[in-house]
């Protein structure tokens, strides 16, 4: 009886976190003549159809939207790895005075919200040119294209976050390894590269994940920062599509499925080292 009772509750559980997705699907291939909101509901379409998906590739510039996001999300993990790593070898492995108040200011730096630091940003960025505009510090140098990713991406870049899980994670590697490649003539750099990278593969993918998924759904940041369309990564542009089609609710699942799969694409790809990564330490060896 108490197995029957785990399974409901792990059915109910499923459907509940499923459902919406597949809900989403539903409606997106649902036909113009179709209600949406019928009662009672159907969940099969009457007559499924891709041309709800064609009709939002050629109405909005959903292709350039995507193109924003990936490169957004590949410059915010690509720098969150780097300066983590970078900040979190030093910390876990090397003596300094201070060491300990730097990983505490890094804490504290987690606790302030970041709608706090949005005006000062937003200064800031401008002034150096990273809004997409052909002024500023940097605007005069770069392409507007990379200027308004990069400016897009560097909040997210620098994750306090991302410094402490490397650190923690480099605090449970044996000291001998580390001593032992020192023996061998390697330099601080070489035992980053051979010795430690290697032990941080499942807790950098991990990191990786979640930065993407953090660069890939932010909407406030972009959408203050950059004032050109065709600057605008695809959480954005999903808000853009709401005024496009009104309350054509096909069309909107339909951009709202399109967001949801390279996510999806990249959480499968990266799964297996995901869950090494996220269950490392769980266990005492």
């Amino acid at each position: 009886m108490m197995r029957v009772l785990k399974f409901v509750v792990l059915l109910l559980l499923a459907i509940a976190a499923v459902g919406p997705f597949i809900w989403l699907l539903i409606t997106a291939l649902r036909g113009a003549s179709e209600p949406v909101f019928a009662w009672p509901p159907t969940f099969v379409p009457a007559a499924p159809t891709l041309g709800n998906f064609v009709s939002v590739w050629q109405q909005a510039p959903m292709g350039l939207y995507l193109l924003n996001s990936a490169a957004m999300a590949a410059i915010a993990v690509g720098l969150n790895l780097l300066l983590s790593v970078l900040a979190g070898y030093p910390l876990a492995r090397m003596q300094f005075k201070g060491s300990r108040w730097v990983s505490g200011f890094i804490v504290l730096t987690m606790l302030v919200p970041f709608q706090v630091l949005l005006i000062p940003l937003y200064l800031q960025f401008q002034q150096l040119g990273l809004a997409g505009e052909p002024a500023g510090l940097l605007g005069r140098v770069l392409p507007a294209q990379l200027g308004a990713w990069l400016g897009m991406a560097l909040p997210i870049a620098v994750s306090g976050f991302g410094m402490l899980m490397v650190r923690q994670k480099l605090l449970s590697v044996p000291l001998s390894l580390e001593e032992s490649a020192v023996l061998d003539g390697c330099n601080s750099w070489q035992v980053l590269m051979h010795i430690h990278l290697p032990q941080l593969k499942a807790t950098l993918t991990v990191l990786a994940v979640f930065t993407f998924m953090a660069a890939w759904g932010e909407l406030l940041w972009p959408s203050v920062l950059v004032g050109n369309s065709r600057f605008y990564p695809l959480a954005v542009g999903l808000v853009q599509l709401q005024g496009l089609f009104s309350a054509n609710w096909r069309l909107i699942a339909v951009g709202t499925i399109l967001s949801m799969v390279p996510v999806l694409v990249v959480f499968l790809m990266a799964q297996k080292q995901f869950m090494a990564g996220s269950l490392s330490g769980a266990v005492k060896e």
